[in-house]
C-alpha cells in the first residue's frame, strides 16, 4: 500500500511538472511572438520634414521634395558630371546642438552628421513618447540603427591637429549607435547596422527580437544617411542608375531610375504589453519582420525575386497573419525598371495571387515624394504608414504615369496607389508590410497593424468644469535662449491644440515627460489663459507675476524647514485649499487628524487649533518629501518640533501624533510641562535615526532619537534655536497669508526653489483622480550651429 501511495504522489508531480512545463512553452511562444508598439517616432528628411506630421503633409499632398544641391557642403562637383544635380536633402546637415551634449567645438566638427543628428532625434524621440530622458539613464533601453554612408572625411588632404583626436570615432558607424546609448545613459544593446538600402528596417527587425528576448525593455530603432560629399551620386551614375530628373518613379512605365535622397528617423519600440501598462501611446503594432539574403544569384546587386517572396512569407508567418489579412505594401520601389518589376512579381506572388479584385493589395512608395533616402528608407515607410492609420488615408505615390508593362498585373490583385485611397476602420484591424531590398543582397520586410482601439478616455475637461485650483507648468532649457524658445513653442502649440488639455494635464505633462535642466522657469496659475500670459512673458524676456525664473546669479542655499507651534488665525481654511489642490496633502492631513483623535484621551472642543495646526505640518513636510524636496535643516516650536521629527524620519506618523496628542492635554491643563509629564507616552514611541538634521534645545551629544533628547526639549519651552543665515527658509507657516491662497503660496515657494537649482519633482503635486492625460507637448528647441569639417580642412574634389 506505502508503495501504491508512493506511486500515486509521483504521478501526481510528475503531471504537475508537465503542466508547468507545457505552460511555460506557451508562454515562451507567446513571448517570440508578442506584437511591438511603436511607441513614438522622430525624423528629419527632405523638404524640410523636421517631424512625423510634416510627412504626412508632404506625402498627403503630394509634393515633391526634389531640390538642386545644397550649397552649404563645399562641394565641388567634375567640370560635366554625368548625373542630374538633383536629389532629396535636408535643410541643415551641418546644424548640431553640441552644448547640450556637452561635446566641444573641435569635436563637434569632427563628428559626421548621422552622429549628430541622431542624438537630436533620441532625445525627442524619447520626449515624443512621454518619457522624460533622464530616468532612462542605467536602464535596459537598447539602440538599433541603421548607418549608411560615412563619407565625411573621405576627402581630407589635412586638418587642424585639434581635430585628430576625434576624426575616428567621430565618422564610426558603430558610434552612431553607442554615442546615443553614452549621451543618455542606457545600458541595453548598442548596435549599428549598415546592410545598404535595407539598413533601417533590419534594425527595426533586430530591436523587435530583442524586445521579445528580453535583453531589453524600450529600444531606439531606426537609421539614417547625409551625404556628406557627391560621391554616392558619382557612384550610382557609373552603374548607370540614377534617373535623368533625379526623381524616383515607382513602377511607372516612365521609371528610369532612382533619385538619391538622405534622412533620418528614430522610434521608440517597446512590448505592446508594457506600452499599455506603462501608460506610454501606441502609434502602431509591428506584428512580425523576417530577414533573409539573396545569395548567389544574378549579380552581387541583383534583386532576387524567390528571395523576396520567402521574406515576406516569414514576416507573414512570424505575425501569424494570411496575405489576405494585409491591406497594402509600402514598398522599396526605387523607380529602376527591373528592380521595381522583381519587386512587383514578388508582390502578384505573394500577396496578389488568388485576391478577389473589389479588395486589392495597394501598393506605394515614399520614395517618389522624398528620394531614396538609403539608411532611412525603411523608417521613412515605417512612420509614412503610421501616420497613414491617423489619418485614414492611403496616399498617393507620385510620377507615375501607368504601371511598368515588365510586371504580369493581371496575375493578382495589386494596384498603385496614383491617387489617395480612403482607407477607415473596420472590423479587422489594418494592416500594411514594408519591404526595404539592398544592393548587399540583404532583404527585409515586416507588418505593420494598427495601433488597438483605445478604452474610452475620460472627455477632456473644459475651462468651466475645471476647479479653480493653482497649478505650476516648469520649463527648463540647456540655455536662457532655449529656454524663451520652449515657452513660444508651448505658447504656439496650446494655442492650436484640439481639444485643448487643461492647465492640470499640461502640469502633469511638463512634470512628467520632461528632464529638469539647468536654466528653469515656472509659470503659476489657475486657468490657461493667465498661464499663457506668463509663457509670452518669458518667450520675450519680459517680467509676469506669475513668472518665476533662473536669476542670473542664482546660487543654490541650503534649504530650512521651520515649524512654529503657534497657532495661526486661519489655519483650517489653509489646510482647506491645500486640501484640494494637492489629493496628497489631502490624504496625509485627513489621516494625522484621524489619528490625533485616535489618542487623545477625550475629544477637544470644536474650536481648538492646535490639531489642524499640526495636521498641516505633517501633511505639508509629506508632501514636500514626496516631491523629492530635502531640507539642510529642521526646526519647530511646541508641537512644530514635533512635526519637524515626523519629517526627519525620527518618528512615524502615528508616533508623532501620539507624542502631540500628550502635549495637547499636558499644556492645556494650565501648568508648566515637566518631563515626568510626558514619560507614559515616551517610553511607548520607537525612536530612529534621523534622515534629516534636526535641530532643537537639548544638551549637545543628546541625539534626536533618543528619549533623552525629547525629555529635556518637551520640558524646555520649545524655545526656536535660531536660523543660519545661509540657509533658505522654505517653509515657514507664518508664509500663508489670508489675502493668497495656501496652495499658490506652496507652489510660488517650490517655483523659486526650483529655480534656483534645487530638486523638485513636480510630479506627486499633479496626482489626481481621475488621473490627469498625459497630453503631447513641443519638444526640446535645439540651438543648433554650424559645424562642417570642410570648413576647417583641405580636401580634395570628388
Amino acid at each position: 500500500m506505502a508503495n501504491e501511495e508512493k506511486l500515486v504522489e509521483y504521478l501526481k508531480w510528475t503531471t504537475a511538472e508537465l503542466h508547468r512545463t507545457q505552460q511555460q512553452l506557451r508562454d515562451l511562444r507567446a513571448a517570440q511572438r508578442e506584437p511591438i508598439a511603436v511607441v513614438s517616432a522622430a525624423c528629419r528628411l527632405p523638404g524640410k520634414t523636421r517631424t512625423p506630421d510634416d510627412l504626412w503633409d508632404l506625402v498627403s499632398e503630394g509634393r515633391d521634395a526634389v531640390t538642386g544641391f545644397p550649397d552649404d557642403r563645399t562641394w565641388e562637383l567634375p567640370e560635366d558630371p554625368p548625373y542630374a544635380q538633383l536629389g532629396g536633402f535636408l535643410d541643415d546637415a551641418a546644424g548640431f546642438d553640441a552644448g547640450f551634449f556637452d561635446i566641444g567645438a573641435a569635436e563637434a566638427v569632427a563628428t559626421e552628421p548621422l552622429q549628430r543628428l541622431m542624438l537630436h532625434l533620441a532625445w525627442e524621440t524619447v520626449e515624443r513618447g512621454h518619457i522624460a530622458p533622464h530616468t532612462l539613464r542605467s536602464t535596459l533601453t537598447g539602440v538599433y540603427v541603421g548607418a549608411t554612408g560615412h563619407d565625411y572625411a573621405t576627402r581630407l588632404e589635412t586638418a587642424p591637429d585639434e581635430l585628430l583626436p576625434y576624426l575616428g570615432g567621430g565618422t564610426s558607424g558603430s558610434l552612431v549607435s553607442g554615442r546615443i546609448a553614452y549621451a543618455l545613459g542606457l545600458e541595453g544593446p548598442a548596435i549599428s547596422v549598415d546592410t545598404a538600402c535595407s539598413s533601417s528596417l533590419v534594425a527595426l527587425h533586430l530591436a523587435c527580437q530583442a524586445l521579445r528576448r528580453g535583453e531589453c525593455r524600450l529600444a531606439l530603432a531606426g537609421g539614417g544617411t547625409v551625404m556628406s560629399t557627391p560621391h554616392t551620386f558619382h557612384a550610382f551614375a557609373h552603374q548607370k542608375s540614377l534617373a535623368q530628373d533625379g526623381r524616383c518613379k515607382p513602377f511607372a512605365a516612365a521609371a528610369d531610375g532612382m533619385g538619391l535622397g538622405e534622412g533620418v528617423g528614430l522610434v521608440l519600440l517597446e512590448r505592446l504589453g508594457d506600452a499599455r501598462r506603462n501608460g506610454h501611446p501606441v502609434l502602431a503594432v509591428i506584428r512580425g519582420s523576417a530577414v533573409n539574403q539573396d545569395g548567389a544569384g544574378y549579380g552581387l546587386a541583383a534583386p532576387n525575386g524567390p528571395s523576396q517572396q520567402h521574406v515576406i512569407r516569414a514576416a507573414l508567418a512570424d505575425a501569424g497573419l494570411t496575405p489576405d489579412q494585409v491591406d497594402a505594401v509600402e514598398a522599396h520601389g526605387t523607380g529602376t525598371p527591373i528592380g521595381d518589376a522583381i519587386e512587383v512579381q514578388a508582390l502578384l506572388a505573394t500577396y496578389g495571387a488568388g485576391r478577389s479584385p473589389e479588395r486589392p493589395l495597394w501598393l506605394g512608395s515614399v520614395k517618389s515624394n522624398t528620394g531614396h533616402t538609403q539608411g532611412a528608407a525603411g523608417t521613412a515607410a515605417l512612420i509614412k504608414m503610421v501616420q497613414a492609420f491617423r489619418h485614414d488615408t492611403l496616399p498617393p505615390t507620385l510620377h507615375v504615369d501607368r504601371p511598368t508593362p515588365l510586371a504580369a498585373w493581371k496575375k493578382g490583385a495589386v494596384r498603385l496607389l496614383t491617387e489617395a485611397v480612403d482607407w477607415p476602420r473596420r472590423d479587422e484591424p489594418r494592416r500594411v508590410g514594408i519591404s526595404a531590398f539592398a544592393t548587399s543582397g540583404t532583404n527585409a520586410h515586416l507588418i505593420l497593424e494598427e495601433p488597438p482601439a483605445p478604452d474610452a478616455p475620460a472627455a477632456p475637461a473644459t475651462e468651466a468644469a475645471v476647479p479653480e485650483f493653482p497649478v505650476a507648468w516648469p520649463l527648463s532649457a540647456r540655455t536662457p535662449e532655449a529656454l524663451q524658445e520652449q515657452a513660444k513653442a508651448l505658447v504656439t502649440h496650446l494655442a492650436s491644440a484640439d481639444p485643448s488639455p487643461s492647465p492640470a494635464e499640461v502640469a502633469h505633462s511638463l512634470a512628467a515627460t520632461r528632464s529638469p535642466l539647468e536654466h528653469r522657469a515656472v509659470l503659476t496659475g489657475t486657468d490657461t489663459t493667465g498661464l499663457l500670459t506668463a509663457a509670452r512673458a518669458l518667450a520675450s524676456g519680459d517680467d509676469h507675476p506669475d513668472l518665476t525664473r533662473t536669476p542670473a546669479d542664482a546660487t543654490p542655499k541650503k534649504i530650512a524647514w521651520h515649524f512654529d507651534g503657534t497657532p495661526a488665525a486661519g489655519t483650517e481654511t489653509a489646510a482647506a485649499d491645500l486640501a484640494a489642490a494637492f489629493p496628497l496633502f489631502a490624504e496625509i492631513y485627513e489621516e494625522t487628524r484621524t489619528l490625533l483623535d485616535a489618542h487623545l484621551p477625550a475629544p477637544l472642543p470644536a474650536t481648538a487649533s492646535e490639531p489642524p495646526h499640526f495636521a498641516l505640518h505633517t501633511a505639508l513636510a509629506h508632501m514636500l518629501l514626496e516631491a523629492g524636496v530635502h531640507a539642510h535643516t529642521v526646526t519647530g516650536t511646541g508641537t512644530g518640533h514635533i512635526a519637524a521629527a515626523y519629517a526627519a524620519g525620527v518618528l512615524t506618523l502615528d508616533d508623532a501624533c501620539r507624542l502631540a496628542a500628550a502635549h495637547f492635554t499636558t499644556t492645556g491643563e494650565g501648568a508648566s510641562p515637566t518631563p515626568e509629564a510626558y514619560e507614559p507616552v515616551l517610553k511607548d514611541l520607537t525612536f530612529r535615526p534621523a534622515t534629516l538634521a534636526l535641530t532643537g534645545t537639548a544638551p549637545a551629544g543628546t541625539p534626536v532619537s533618543s528619549p533623552g533628547y525629547w525629555h529635556h526639549h518637551l520640558a524646555s519651552g520649545h524655545h526656536d534655536p535660531g536660523h543660519d543665515p545661509e540657509t533658505h527658509t522654505l517653509l515657514d507657516l507664518s508664509a500663508f497669508s489670508p489675502s493668497t491662497p495656501a496652495a499658490r503660496t506652496v507652489l510660488t515657494a517650490l517655483a523659486r526653489l526650483y529655480a534656483s537649482g534645487a530638486a523638485v519633482d513636480w510630479t506627486p503635486l499633479t496626482r489626481r483622480t481621475p488621473r490627469p492625460r498625459t497630453v503631447d507637448l513641443p519638444t526640446y528647441p535645439f540651438q543648433a550651429t554650424r559645424y562642417w569639417l570642410h570648413d576647417h580642412t583641405t580636401h580634395t574634389a570628388v
